[in-house]
């Protein structure tokens, strides 16, 4: 595994074949391809082995069309990867195939190894996104998926819709010396801590989203960004694009909304605070967690735990 300081993780590495997605009969014989293999999803969740790493099943002799499938790819063995999304009571659907409906367990893609749970971002966002996108905003009627599960077409009207990726910022702030801002959400416990995170705004660059979020969330003016890199994050269809700004040393004025609680660490404070359990930062597998280890220079213990 790559140093968790070194990069977001790296997200699939497999060819996503995009030219193939219209090509039905490639997509149908690679499906039927008998080293083709399918992960499941459900709600969000990843059908898992013993292991508690994503089960690959073999593909069936064809794709339940009352089934959201996708085609993820082919990985660099040539095998074509697939994900299917099953309804809340996948046995209702698939009663017939015991492999699909029983054996299986299911984690969060949050508690998926780190290499692991990037490599379905995408799979997860296409699923929430066919959830939530079933009939056609402009006729009402019921859309049915094409381009291998990349896009969704109306039979009434013909037009066709693209899934929704959501732009937003998040940015650790510092002072550009020894010191960085925490913020801990209203719904969070004590001492989950994780850096100022906000959506872009229409006709909103991408520095003045930071700029707007910091000054709404904390009341600090930015005087300086960044850009670090970026991530998808499927919760639900978000792209977060990871920034550091600095502005100028100033109490924090915490919004009392989104966020409860904002403070300044210096890095052997943070270093400390974490070891102790007093401060506990994001999962591993966040860019939130890997902007503030750039900035500190290392690897940081601790992180937070979902009851």
């Amino acid at each position: 595994m790559e140093s968790q300081i070194g990069s977001v993780p790296p997200g699939p590495q497999w060819d996503p074949v995009a030219d193939k997605r219209g090509e039905t009969d490639w997509v149908e014989q690679r499906w039927q391809d008998p080293d083709s293999r399918i992960v499941l999803i459900r709600e969000g969740q990843i059908a898992v082995g013993d292991d508690d790493r994503p089960q690959w099943l073999p593909t069936s002799a064809a794709p339940d069309e009352r089934l959201c499938w996708v085609l993820l790819g082919v990985d660099a063995d040539g095998h074509a990867r697939f994900a299917v999304a099953l309804p809340t009571d996948p046995a209702s659907v698939l009663a017939e195939d015991p492999t699909a409906t029983g054996s299986a367990a299911w984690l969060p893609l949050r508690e998926l190894q780190r290499n692991d749970a990037a490599e379905l971002f995408g799979a997860v966002a296409l699923a929430n996104w066919h959830g939530s996108h079933g009939y056609c905003p402009r006729c009402g009627t019921a859309t049915e998926q094409v381009e291998a599960g990349w896009q969704r077409r109306c039979p009434a009207d013909g037009t066709r819709h693209f899934p929704r990726v959501d732009p937003a910022v998040i940015m650790l702030v510092h002072d550009g010396g020894d010191q960085a801002l925490l913020g801990r959400r209203k719904r969070w416990p004590t001492g989950w801590f994780s850096t100022l995170a906000g959506f872009v705004e229409p006709g909103e660059t991408l520095a003045a989203a930071v700029a707007r979020e910091v000054a709404e969330e904390v009341g600090l003016k930015v005087v300086a960004v960044e850009h670090l890199g970026s991530q998808p994050w499927p919760f639900p269809n978000s792209l977060m694009v990871g920034f550091h700004a600095r502005v100028d040393f100033t109490e924090p004025q915490p919004d009392g909304d989104e966020i409860e609680e904002a403070v300044w660490v210096t890095r052997d404070a943070l270093a400390a605070a974490s070891a102790a359990g007093d401060i506990r930062l994001p999962p591993a597998l966040s860019i939130s967690r890997w902007l503030i280890q750039q900035w500190y220079g290392a690897e940081l213990p601790g992180e937070w735990s979902r009851p």
